[in-house]
């Protein structure tokens, strides 16, 4: 398991990119990752590689037989800022975060 918070993207622009690897294995999702020309496909790969790191080191499972159980994609804390405008007007900006978290299992041999 991995999470990864307040990364600096908005949750719907990094669920494109999760759901695309949900219940894939991790070797194809990684490399799937590396095509995807988006900027949460670099955030996701990072805490996927977090959470095979986890899997391995902690809970001692094979890596080969790993894949994407589940993975979650949840709004994060929302930083308000203002532009200027003209006339001395200011428009609210909203950055938005979020939060991933990473769940991978084994699978079954066949």
């Amino acid at each position: 398991m991995s999470v990864s918070h307040h990364l600096r993207i908005s949750a719907q622009k990094i669920r494109l990119v999760c759901d695309q690897i949900r219940g894939k294995r991790v070797e194809e999702a990684l490399s799937m990752l590396e095509f995807i020309p988006r900027k949460g496909a670099k955030l996701v790969a990072r805490a996927l590689r977090s959470g095979i790191a986890n899997a391995e080191n902690n809970k001692n499972l094979d890596v080969d037989t790993l894949f994407v159980k589940r993975i979650e994609v949840g709004p994060g804390p929302t930083v308000k800022r203002f532009l200027p405008r003209a006339q001395g007007r200011a428009t609210p900006l909203l950055k938005r975060t979020s939060h991933v978290t990473i769940v991978l299992d084994e699978k079954a041999a066949e």
